[in-house]
C-alpha cells in the first residue's frame, strides 16, 4: 500500500486546504519572483560589478535549501567557465581568497552562519562580495559595504506565514540575481532577456500543473502517483540536468519526507544499475502474489530519469540513458521521466525542476504531510542552535 489519498489529488480545492504553508501558491509564483528579482538586482546596480573586470575565481556560499543556487550555477558554466567556481556550505573561506576573488553569499534571512562567516571574511580579506538575503540582516550588512553589492529577495519570499520564506521555494528570489551578477561578470550567459522567457516557462508549468487539473492530464500529479511508496533513485542524463536531479533529491526528502538519491550521466551510471538487484528491486511483477498470504510489499526502487531536449542530448548519451532505462525495466525497476521541452539551457532546467518541485508537493500532500513544515528539521534547528 502506498498510503497516498488519490481523491484528494483530483480536488483542487482540498489540496488547497490541505496546504496550511501555502507551497502551491509558491510554486505557482515561481516566474513572479523571477520577474521582480531581475528588477531588484538591475536596481541594486548589478551592472558595476563588469566595471572592475572578470575576477580569478568565484565562491559560492550556500547551505541547505538554498545549495540549489550554486548547482545551478555549475550545471550552467559548465567545463567552458572562463573561472573556477567553487561552492562552500561554510567555513573556512579557502585561504587563497582575495582581492582578484568574488564571493557570492545566498540566504533568504541573512543569517545562515555559514554563508554569513564566508562573507564576512571575504570582506575581511578585500574581495568583491555579493549577498542576497534579507534586508537588515548580518549578510545585508556585508553586502552594503563599498565595492560590494546586496539584493533582497522579493516581497513574495518575506511574506509572513508563507512558506515561501523557506529557501526550498525561495530558489529564483536567490538564484536570479546570481545569474545577472555571472552575466554581468560574462561567466555565463544569463541578461534580463533571457530570464524573461525563464519566467515564462515557469508560468506555463505553473498552468500544467495546477492544483485544479486531474491527475490524468496533470504530469506532477502523475508523476507524485508514481513515486508513492517508493525509494527514488533521480538520475540526470548529464551536466545540465544534474543540478535538477540534486535538488529533485532534497525537494523530495525536505518537502514528502521520502528519502532520495541523486546521480547524473554518465558518471554514475554504473553506480546507478548496480543497486537493480539490490533489497528494493524486487524483480518484474508476480501476478499471483497474494498480499494477505505473503505480507504487504516493501517500498521498492523508483528510477526517476531527468531528461533534456532529446535534440540537445549526444548520440552515444542518449543511447546510454536507454540502456540504463532497458536495465532498470528488465531487472523489475519501475521507471518514470521528466524530459524538458526545447529551448535555451536555462528555460530547460527551469521547467524540469518546477515539475519535480510539484510532484514532491503533491506527494507530501496526498500522503498527509504538510510540505513546508518539518517538526524534526525545527528540533535539529533549536538542538544546534
Amino acid at each position: 500500500m502506498t498510503g497516498i489519498d488519490e481523491t484528494l489529488l483530483a480536488d483542487g480545492d482540498a489540496l488547497s486546504a490541505a496546504d496550511p504553508s501555502g507551497v502551491l501558491r509558491a510554486l505557482a509564483g515561481a516566474g513572479a519572483q523571477v520577474r521582480e528579482a531581475v528588477d531588484l538586482t538591475v536596481a541594486a546596480g548589478v551592472d558595476r560589478l563588469a566595471e572592475e573586470g572578470r575576477p580569478r575565481s568565484v565562491v559560492v556560499a550556500a547551505l541547505g535549501g538554498a545549495s540549489s543556487v550554486a548547482d545551478v550555477l555549475l550545471s550552467l558554466a559548465g567545463r567552458g567557465c572562463p573561472v573556477p567556481v567553487v561552492v562552500r556550505r561554510g567555513g573556512p573561506l579557502p585561504s587563497w581568497v582575495g582581492p582578484l576573488d568574488l564571493v557570492v553569499a545566498v540566504s533568504v534571512s541573512g543569517r545562515a552562519p555559514g554563508p554569513v562567516g564566508l562573507a564576512v571574511e571575504a570582506a575581511r580579506r578585500g574581495a568583491r562580495v555579493v549577498t542576497v538575503g534579507a534586508e537588515g540582516s548580518p549578510l545585508a550588512e556585508v553586502g552594503a559595504r563599498g565595492g560590494n553589492l546586496h539584493v533582497p529577495p522579493a516581497r513574495g519570499v518575506r511574506a509572513d506565514g508563507s512558506a515561501v520564506r523557506s529557501s526550498r521555494f525561495a530558489l529564483w528570489s536567490l538564484l536570479t540575481p546570481v545569474l545577472l551578477a555571472a552575466d554581468a561578470l560574462d561567466l555565463v550567459q544569463a541578461p534580463a532577456g533571457l530570464l524573461g522567457q525563464v519566467a515564462d516557462r515557469l508560468d506555463t508549468e505553473a498552468e500544467t500543473c495546477r492544483p485544479w487539473s486531474e491527475p490524468f492530464v496533470n504530469p506532477a500529479k502523475a508523476l507524485a502517483l508514481e513515486l508513492a511508496g517508493t525509494v527514488p533513485v533521480v538520475l540526470a542524463d548529464g551536466d545540465l540536468m544534474a543540478a535538477a536531479a540534486r535538488r529533485s533529491a532534497s525537494v523530495l526528502a525536505r518537502t514528502a519526507r521520502v528519502p532520495a538519491v541523486s546521480g547524473a550521466l554518465p558518471d554514475d551510471a554504473g553506480d546507478v544499475v548496480s543497486t537493480f538487484g539490490g533489497p528494493f528491486s524486487a524483480g518484474p511483477d508476480d501476478v499471483f502474489a497474494d498480499p494477505f498470504l505473503d505480507g504487504p510489499a516493501g517500498p521498492r526502487e523508483q528510477l526517476l530519469l531527468l531528461r533534456d531536449a532529446p535534440a540537445v542530448v549526444p548520440d552515444a548519451d542518449l543511447a546510454l540513458v536507454e540502456a540504463v532505462a532497458t536495465t532498470a525495466g528488465e531487472a523489475g525497476v519501475r521507471v518514470s521521466e521528466v524530459v524538458a521541452e526545447p529551448g535555451p539551457d536555462l528555460a530547460r532546467l527551469a521547467q524540469v525542476v518546477a515539475r519535480t518541485d510539484y510532484a514532491a508537493t503533491y506527494l507530501a500532500l496526498a500522503t498527509g504531510t504538510d510540505p513546508g513544515q518539518s517538526p524534526h528539521l525545527a528540533d535539529l534547528r533549536e538542538r544546534t542552535g
